[in-house]
């Protein structure tokens, strides 16, 4: 999950306080707040035991097995592995809509990776403990605690454990979620669960779009080809053009060229050359800007390589060329200052005495919020650090706020449902 700086939060709405505060007080509910932190311990155990199974991008079946059968010890219902990897879950309630609560399974590393897992004291270590072991762990503690405590609720809730979240997975688990009709045309409310803490709401989906460009020409030598286009050099001249490109503050957008690969030696004019390019903004319509910039830039580059070539020797003129991929694209979207889920999670970090501030990022919500869904994604509790790198880690402590703070969104969200 990428985050950048918050925008400000409003008040709170009696109606969904009101019924936060009711929720919060049946008798079922607070023995269930006690239990999330008396059942530590089970929870420390599932998230360095996920933490142990390989997801890798692309490959995150093992670990897809292994959450289904912890479903099935928690007695959802309809557990099954979707055709892409995603694992669903049910827990039953009297209506057609549903809440659903999703954490992603993939992690960034690679299957090669070690994954030495440990504790020492409060604290996990190891890769993907935190991102998003700490999602996973959250979405079963909550799945549990609705089973043990035998707590009703109106619309039925399905947890999902979805794959493809990071780099290039490209949102592909939720993306098939919200292709698939059952799903589609029944989640009323999405709750993504990414990461640790619960100081954040993400409504406002940070969008992306990613490309590798490919430039191809003769190749030659440094001395004797001398003024043969190059495929490094016309991708200079494009970076050039693109870094003097001017982008709004408001809607915040950005672009970076983050991988530059090409050449085989020092004096040789290289065959070909890359580089991958990341267009983001919360408005779409700045991504496309900056994508048509991108291009035009290309063109100019490659234009400006081959006409000297095409000058000396206009029989046989050699050129470079460039194909554009797209390799990543994250839809933006927003959610309405007004929406339900705003106005629930607000009242219920009052009913904690939480703060919390609304965020930007790119998260599996992108999906939903941008075919106009209600979505959020909020932490697991607990805190983390590392994330991405061999030294992540995960506190425990705290972790029974975040737990609280999603069983009492899910819960209101589906009381609220029918009186609105």
């Amino acid at each position: 999950m990428e985050k950048i700086p918050p925008v400000p939060a409003s008040g709170v709405s009696a109606l969904a306080q009101d019924e936060v505060a009711r929720i919060a007080g049946l008798p079922e509910v607070r023995a269930t707040f006690g239990r999330f932190r008396f059942e530590e311990p089970q929870f420390a155990r599932w998230q360095m035991d996920v933490s142990r199974v390989p997801a890798p991008p692309f490959g995150e079946g093992q670990r897809g097995e292994w959450l289904a059968e912890r479903f099935r010890e928690l007695d959802l219902a309809d557990v099954e592995v979707d055709g892409v990897g995603n694992v669903f879950g049910v827990s039953p309630g009297r209506g057609r809509r549903y809440v659903a609560l999703s954490a992603h399974i993939d992690t960034v590393f690679p299957a090669s990776t070690p994954l030495h897992i440990r504790q020492e004291g409060s604290r996990l270590y190891g890769p993907g403990v935190s991102d998003n072991g700490a999602g996973i762990t959250a979405m079963l503690a909550v799945a549990g605690a609705l089973g043990s405590a035998r707590i009703e609720h109106t619309l039925p809730f399905v947890f999902i454990g979805n794959v493809g979240e990071e780099g290039e997975g490209d949102l592909r688990g939720m993306r098939h979620v919200f292709q698939t009709p059952r799903w589609a045309d029944s989640i009323a409310y999405s709750v993504v669960v990414d990461g640790a803490g619960a100081d954040t709401v993400v409504a406002e989906a940070l969008g992306s779009r990613r490309f590798e460009v490919i430039a191809r020409g003769p190749g030659g030598h440094s001395w004797s080809d001398f003024g043969t286009p190059s495929p490094i050099i016309t991708l200079a001249r494009a970076i050039q053009a693109l870094s003097e490109t001017p982008v709004p503050t408001s809607p915040k957008t950005t672009f970076n060229v983050g991988v530059i690969r090409g050449g085989t030696s020092v004096n040789s004019i290289p065959e070909s050359a890359s580089m991958r390019v990341d267009l983001r903004s919360t408005s779409m319509t700045e991504i496309d800007r900056l994508e048509r910039a991108m291009r035009i830039a290309l063109d100019h580059a490659v234009d400006a390589e081959n006409q000297p070539a095409a000058a000396r020797n206009p029989r046989r003129a050699q050129t470079v060329q460039y194909e554009v991929v797209e390799i990543g694209n994250r839809p933006a979207g927003e959610l309405a200052a007004d929406a339900q889920m705003i106005k629930v999670i607000r009242a219920v970090d009052a009913q904690l005495g939480n703060t919390a501030q609304i965020q930007r990022a790119s998260t599996d919500a992108n999906i939903p919020l941008s075919l106009g869904r209600e979505a959020i994604a909020i932490g697991g509790g607990g805190t983390g650090g590392g994330a991405h790198t061999l030294q992540e880690w995960f506190d425990c402590q705290g972790r029974d706020l975040g737990l609280r703070r999603i069983l009492l969104t899910m819960l209101a969200l589906s009381a609220l449902d029918e009186k609105v």
